[in-house]
């Protein structure tokens, strides 16, 4: 399996098993996993993104073990952000970005994003677009982040027709016919870990083109076993499990360069 979906280093709130990466990284082993997209929970709250993406790519250098892909920090609210981008490609030589408009404070309208969105095209990244982290009902009542409003995205991604870009933790969030008009915009594709509902998968794949889905755990926020069993419980068929398990996301992987 490719697992587009999992974060290093420490939630800022509690602790959780497996936020160590070797633990992390033999869990995923021992999942099937073979590579895995990996962003920094201390892209949500630090400052320094240069340090942050510079410890992201120490862990998996160091405890990764040719598994974990990591995935940059840029927040474009803070000065010089469009370096953020040039040096995740050219100095970290890494295969995408993980936003979090959230918890950096910026919307999918502002020009700030757009003009992000065109960097991570020159420059060749994936785009990963966290909805949300963590259910709004558990949030530590001095930090109360919601969900990110999509409603401005079909726009945008006119604007980027190409531009493989994920929509992470989605579903709690989006439902029914803008998840539709999502998939129809632009390169967009979805991970499950938000997927709820027995038989969540299936019912999912009627509002979203199966090639558009993508195995995530959001492992170590979740149990990594929790997104094993939808793709396990869902009457999907080999081909397409195979397809959301590994395929689609080696078609992600081919619109970059390592």
């Amino acid at each position: 399996m490719i697992d587009v979906n999992v974060s290093l280093s420490r939630w800022p709130f509690r602790r959780l098993p497996d936020d160590e990466t070797h633990r992390l990284v033999q869990r995923l082993k021992q999942a099937g996993v073979t590579h895995a997209f990996a962003g920094s929970f201390d892209a949500l709250l630090h400052k320094d993104v240069e340090g942050v993406n510079r410890r992201l790519v120490d862990e998996c250098n160091t405890h990764g073990d040719g598994l974990l892909l990591p995935f940059g920090c840029v927040n474009p609210t803070l000065p010089d952000w469009q370096e953020d981008v040039r040096r995740c490609r050219e100095v970290h030589h890494m295969r995408g970005i993980r936003l979090h408009p959230n918890y950096h404070g910026y919307t999918l309208d502002a020009p700030e994003f757009n003009e992000l969105l065109t960097l991570a095209a020159q420059h060749q990244l994936i785009v990963q677009l966290s909805i949300m982290m963590e259910d709004e009902r558990t949030q530590h009542p001095l930090v109360q982040v919601p969900a990110v409003d999509t409603t401005p995205l079909p726009d945008v991604l006119t604007n980027h027709p190409d531009l493989p870009l994920i929509l992470l933790n989605s579903q709690r969030a989006i439902h029914g016919e803008a998840l539709t008009q999502l998939a129809a915009s632009g390169n967009t594709y979805f991970d499950i870990a938000m997927q709820e509902s027995i038989g969540g998968l299936t019912k999912l794949t009627t509002l979203v083109p199966h090639t558009r889905i993508l195995f995530g755990s959001h492992a170590p926020f979740f149990y990594h076993e929790s997104a094993t069993l939808k793709l396990q419980e869902s009457n999907l068929g080999e081909t397409i499990r195979q397809a959301m398990a590994v395929n689609n996301a080696k078609d992600v992987l081919k619109s970059t360069t390592s």
